[in-house]
Parts: structure tokens; sequence; C-alpha cells
């Protein structure tokens, strides 16, 4: 397989993981810093230019993790190509380029996933097996959020005004495919954007609000919470379920942990359930996270053994849901996501 990109997202998260998935094996990354490729992968080819990569001969599996908006021509190539393809998140810049790759996908007869790693996170994990065992009673009210005390403005892609920059471009993806594997499709989605740091050129703060019926689910994200949110709050009307603490993988893998160590993905902060008849309190033992789920079940898709584990129709929708978002946050009102059938059934399993 080939790494188109190797910043941050490469060598922290796609790098680690797939060298510690069995079946998979890095031959080739596409880098303007062969440097830091060698330093990392010393035995594999490096190839400045992205396109070469994407149609390289001896590639089965592309992952791209190059700047959003080189994902969709990418992902084209590289489908058209012959190959099977990962793209990060975002998966796309519109929604029309993410219903264009899935019609390449079928078209070309590969696999063409989206890298939605925090479906196996320890804080994800914990509060969806409480929500299916019913430990709530009906949710009436869902909140999740990744806040940050990051006060100061970088120059770098995503904090410059252009195709895919801004925080909701970064960690709405997360969120929102989260939440839709937790309830599925949205009646309407409702936004809010923000530019809150001095000198911020591009969203530093978002607010979805998703609306089931009766039952809203808050969606949120700020760079200058310096604490005291919490990572998730679900509350029922027999109960509420509050995990405090995020997933530490993002951590682990930072400080060098290798996945698979004695310790990865075992998270410390257990969540609390608070009982709403009695008022009694008790500790719910957090979920043990694994991010190398994700690459675990996209091998035995690309061995035709289980389905694609995040298919390009569920890509298409989390843009469908940013799209609606935006265009809230500019008319100021509800906005109904656009969506196909194909796309509606996709999280139906």
């Amino acid at each position: 397989m080939g790494v188109i990109g190797f910043g941050f997202v490469s060598k922290t998260f796609h790098v680690p993981l797939l060298k510690a998935t069995d079946g998979y094996r890095i031959t080739a990354v596409s880098s303007s810093r062969p440097g830091d490729v060698s330093g990392v992968l010393p035995d594999v080819e490096v190839v400045s230019d992205p396109k070469a990569l994407a149609t390289h001969p001896d590639i089965d599996l592309v992952v791209i993790a190059s700047p959003n908006e080189t994902h969709a021509p990418l992902a084209e190539l590289a489908m058209r190509a012959g190959r099977n393809v990962v793209v990060d998140k975002p998966f796309t810049i519109t929604l029309e380029q993410a219903r264009h790759l899935a019609s390449v996908a079928r078209e070309q007869s590969v696999v063409l996933s989206v890298f939605q790693n925090r479906r196996w996170d320890s804080d994800f994990l914990t509060v969806q097996d409480a929500i299916r065992q019913d430990l709530t009673g009906r949710v009436v009210l869902f909140e999740s959020r990744i806040d940050r005390y990051r006060p100061d403005v970088r120059d770098r892609w995503r904090e410059v005004p252009g195709p895919g920059a801004g925080l909701l471009y970064d960690l709405g993806p997360h969120l929102i495919d989260q939440t839709l594997l937790l309830f599925g499709i949205p009646d309407s989605v409702q936004a809010t954007l923000a530019k809150q740091r001095r000198g911020a050129k591009t969203d530093d703060y978002f607010q979805l609000v998703l609306r089931y019926g009766e039952m809203i689910a808050t969606l949120g994200a700020g760079s200058l919470v310096s604490g005291g949110s919490a990572r998730f709050s679900v509350h029922g009307d027999r109960a509420s379920v509050v995990k405090q603490k995020p997933d530490i993988q993002e951590d682990q893998l930072r400080a060098g942990m290798l996945p698979g160590a004695p310790d990865w993905g075992v998270d410390p902060d257990d969540a609390a359930i608070y009982e709403g008849t009695t008022g009694d309190t008790r500790a719910l033992k957090t979920a043990r996270g694994d991010q190398r789920g994700y690459y675990v079940a996209l091998r035995e898709a690309l061995h035709g053994k289980a389905p694609n584990p995040v298919p390009p129709e569920q890509g298409a929708t989390v843009m469908a849901i940013i799209e609606a978002g935006l265009r809230s946050d500019k008319e100021g009102r509800r906005v109904v996501p656009d969506l196909t059938r194909e796309e509606r059934a996709a999280w139906v399993r």
C-alpha cells in the first residue's frame, strides 16, 4: 500500500496503526520531505508526485492524508487506476464531490472508504454501549464536544481561508459520524460558526443542533476552552451518563506508544451514571479503545469477508450535514439535509 501525505495525520495515526495491523505493508509514501519519511520508514519508496503514487503500478491500496482540497481529485485518480482507496476526513470539500467519488467506486468496482478512526475511541464505545443497554432510558438530550485551548492562530492550511478550512471541517466529521451511528439521520440541522480567537481567519468554534423529533443532539467544538466541558453527556428519562475526559489514544500515539502495547487504549477516566429517581451516582467502567479496529475491518472488507466499515455513502451523508450546517449559519434557520435513498440506506445495518 501507499500513503499520500506525510504530515501530522499520517505520522501520528495512519502509519503506526497500519504498522500494528496484520495484513498491510507500506511500500511507498508521497511526500515533499523525503528525510522525514526515511526517518520513520527507512525501507519505503518516496515519491514526490502524489499523482504518481495514486497510480503506482505496485500498490493495492492508497491512503490519502493530504490537504482537504486534494482528497477528491487524488481519490478519483487512484480509483480509475484500479486502486482501493482510504480517504482521511473530511471525505471531500463538497457533497457533490462525495457523491461523484461514490459513483466512481461503483463504476470501477473498488473499495472506497473514509477513515473514521474515532468510532473506536474509548469514550464513544462507552456511550454507545450505555445507549444500547438502555441505561438512560429514552434519550432526550445528547451532547458531544471536542474542546481545546489553542489560543494561537497558526499559519497552516487548516486555519487559512480556503476550501475545507476551519474547525467544522476539521472536527465536525468525527462528531457528526458518531452521532449518525447512534441515532441515524436527523430531521434538521441548525448551526452557529464563529471566529473567537484574536486574529482568527477561519471558524474556530461551531455548534450543530441536530433534531430527531423531540430529541436534541448538540455537537460542538471550541478553541478557547481551557476546561470544564464533558466529552459526552447523554440524558434520558431514567438516568444520565457523562463521560468527562476524551479518549487517550491520540496522546499515546503522540508520546510514541505503539498500538497494541499493554496500556494501549486503556482509559483511566470512567464514565458516571446519575440515576434520576434515586439521585444515586455510580461509576461506569470505560471501554477500551483501539483505533486499529478501522484497519482490521477494512482488511476484512478488502478480502470480501465483511462490509466496508465506512462506505462512501456514509461519508457523503457527513458532508450533507456539514453543508446543511454552513447554510443554516448563513441563513439563520434550520435546514433539512439533502440526502439520497442510498445515503439514507447506508446507515441501516
